[in-house]
C-alpha cells in the first residue's frame, strides 16, 4: 500500500516558512518522497503501518494549512499515468521487503 501526504500550507509570513520546512523534513524523516511539489508518498506494508506513520508525522502539523493522508492499494498505484515531458512512464515500484528467517 502507498500512503500519500498532500499539503497545502501558507508560506507568507517566516514563522509558516519554517512551519513548511519543519513538516517537509518530518515527512522525509519517517520515509516519505517527493513526487511532486507538496505531494509526498511510502510504501507502508499494511494500514496498521500507515496508521502508524501518520501518528508519527502528525506533530509536526503546523497550526495552519491543510494536510491529507491518503492510502491506496498497489494496484491502484500502479494504474497510475506518469508523464514527463509529453513522454509517458512508469510510476515508481514498491521497495522490496526483507525477508527474514
Amino acid at each position: 500500500m502507498w500512503l500519500f501526504a498532500m499539503f497545502d500550507l501558507p508560506v507568507l509570513t517566516s514563522q509558516q516558512r519554517r512551519n513548511y520546512a519543519q513538516f517537509r523534513k518530518a515527512l522525509l524523516k519517517h520515509g516519505f518522497f517527493k513526487i511532486q511539489y507538496s505531494v509526498y508518498a511510502r510504501y507502508c506494508s499494511s494500514e496498521e503501518s500507515a496508521s502508524t506513520h501518520i501518528a508519527m508525522v502528525s506533530p509536526a502539523l503546523p497550526p495552519e494549512g491543510q494536510v491529507r493522508f491518503l492510502l491506496v492499494t498497489e494496484r491502484q498505484f500502479g494504474k497510475m499515468v506518469v508523464i514527463t515531458r509529453g513522454k509517458p512512464s512508469k510510476p515508481e515500484k514498491a521497495p522490496r521487503q526483507l525477508q527474514l528467517f
